[in-house]
């Protein structure tokens, strides 16, 4: 591979211009870690370095880098329309995708709102849940649940149901009326594999919320059913049950965010499937272009999409929201794309089949010193180390080390995420433990 050109750009390039996102500007431009190509499982940096790429990048690239058919295809899009308006006017490819994502969704889901990102598709959810209750003549349902330690995109809606302290202390004009569920992380539940037998019970939360404000005064539960950026926080078994059940019993809308889970990640197309428990709405993004072109999407239940369009009188706007970029031709083609690698190369179900070997792998780490915690499921695992007395640090400083030791590993706080693309060979899992564990035990 030759790296000669995209090296010789970097070094004409200042890198004061940029203000990066979730980074330590100062930091890294001391020291930057630039991908220059990516192709398959692997990324190369500035200085001709092979990086194996163990979290899907953001969990996005779900069919490896650089699959010319998501090229070829965007490339064919935009020569024939690269842009149309989203507003009142429509073109074929929004309706193709919208119908491939229904076609593995669970039923009652048949409407899909296209956004551009996972933390857009939150406010969007936020904004459908409004409209409905207001169609259904209950705008009284002005509360929304949400959890601690979940993370739910960087928009205000989203930073408002945030419970990672970090994303909300800087920000602190929020929406009022958020009310949090415990997180599901037990200390004395340490080092367990998937879902876990004990732990329903903190569902019940609800409850007492329900019975503290009133039921009809909330309007919806967002939940990610495995809140991936925190670290891989599965659900115990029965407790996304226990929470459809009080949503039920309540007329409340349970929201699966499913930016990280959705398209695979657990096997099945999405959590809803994997764990049997049916949401009202579904958020997604990530892996729905294999990273190619920023997009999301909200997928809501037939009973919501009908009453907020049957509430407004013909010929009306039904929901007064939108963004300039939705369901943007190109990235729909991206799309299209991308499902057409998903179904010819059956990658759900071989992240199911690479599943338990993958957890095997991740748990065969357990007897290294510094490491506090391994939890996961499906394709997903955290790996939690001790923190050196400020939280936090130790997982910055590891991030730089396993990228210079040849591995991309996503850290939160002191968790690093593993998170596979679903073309992972055993080979490519052998790999990534070999690295962690020979960086894990110098600490």
């Amino acid at each position: 591979m030759n790296l000669a050109e995209p090296l010789q750009k970097f070094a004409t390039n200042s890198l004061e211009a940029h203000w990066m996102p979730f980074s330590g500007n100062r930091d890294f431009k001391a020291n930057p870690r630039i991908v220059v190509k990516s192709k398959g499982m692997y990324l190369w940096d500035h200085k001709g370095g092979k990086i194996l790429d163990g979290t899907s990048s953001l969990f996005n690239v779900a069919a490896g880098h650089g699959r010319s058919e998501i090229a070829k295809a965007v490339h064919a899009q935009m020569l024939q329309n690269d842009y149309s308006p989203a507003f009142q006017v429509g073109h074929p490819g929004s309706f193709a995708l919208a119908a491939k994502v229904s076609q593995i969704l669970p039923e009652p889901f048949n409407h899909v709102f296209f956004t551009n990102s996972g933390s857009e598709a939150i406010d969007t959810a936020l904004k459908m849940v409004m409209a409905y209750h207001r169609a259904r003549g209950q705008a009284q349902r002005i509360r929304f649940v949400s959890r601690e330690r979940a993370y739910h995109g960087v928009n205000i809606g989203g930073v408002s149901l945030s419970g990672m302290v970090k994303n909300r202390e800087a920000f602190p004009v929020t929406m009022p009326n958020i009310v949090m569920l415990r997180h599901t992380f037990d200390a004395d539940r340490r080092f367990e594999r998937g879902q876990s037998e004990r732990g329903a019970e903190l569902a019940d939360d609800l409850q007492r919320f329900v019975e503290t404000y009133g039921g009809a005064t909330i309007a919806a539960v967002f939940v990610e059913p495995v809140a991936g950026s925190t670290g891989a926080l599965v659900p115990p078994k029965g407790y996304l049950e226990r929470l459809r059940a009080i949503c039920d019993a309540n007329g409340i809308v349970l929201v699966f965010d499913e930016v990280i889970t959705g398209f695979g990640r657990l096997g099945k197309p999405f959590a809803a499937q994997a764990y049997g428990v049916m949401p009202d709405i579904i958020t997604m993004a990530k892996a729905l272009t294999n990273g190619a072109i920023p997009m999301g999407a909200v997928a809501a239940c037939d009973e919501i999409y009908e009453t907020v369009t049957n509430a407004a009188p013909e010929n009306a706007i039904e929901f007064f929201h939108g963004y300039t970029y939705s369901a943007h031709p190109a990235a729909c083609a991206a799309g299209l794309a991308t499902f057409d690698i998903f179904e010819r190369e059956g990658l759900f179900e071989k992240a199911a089949v690479l599943s338990d070997y993958f957890l095997d792998a991740v748990w065969s780490l357990k007897d290294i010193e510094c490491i506090y915690d391994l939890r996961g499921d499906g394709l997903i695992a955290g790996i939690e180390v001790h923190h050196d007395g400020e939280p936090g640090r130790r997982g910055q400083e590891l991030q730089k080390r396993f990228f210079w030791e040849g591995l991309h590993v996503k850290f939160t706080g002191d968790t690093g995420i593993l998170a596979p693309p679903f073309i992972a060979e055993r080979t490519h899992v052998d790999e990534m433990i070999d690295i962690m564990r020979r960086v894990l035990t110098t600490l």
